[in-house]
């Protein structure tokens, strides 16, 4: 088994105020009713895993194995977070989250 990114990484890529509201925009895993379709994942190894490409400059074929999820799946994941405007919300919510402090 693949060790997943160690938590001290994971906790600056995707500090604790982006966590709650993060795990809340992505759309989550449904079965098809005849069965098959993608394996559910780890929603916030995925995210992580998709924030260290994202800020890291690396392809996506070259993600490291450590977070527990494929490249396909980061890309893929990272394709429907965007079409369904979870960056633009993020970006806003913390935008937010800055001036009520």
């Amino acid at each position: 088994m693949v060790p997943v990114v160690g938590a001290d990484l994971s906790r600056r890529l995707v500090p604790d105020e982006l966590r709650e509201p993060a795990a809340r925009l992505p759309p989550s895993f449904a079965a098809r009713p005849q069965g098959g379709g993608t394996a559910p994942w780890d929603e916030r190894a995925v995210f992580t895993a998709v924030v260290y490409a994202l800020t890291s400059g690396y392809a996506w074929r070259h993600l490291p194995p450590t977070f527990g999820t494929s490249p396909a799946t980061a890309h893929r994941l990272f394709t429907v977070w965007t079409e369904a405007g979870l960056w633009r919300r993020l970006h806003r919510y913390k935008k937010l989250a800055k001036r009520a402090t």
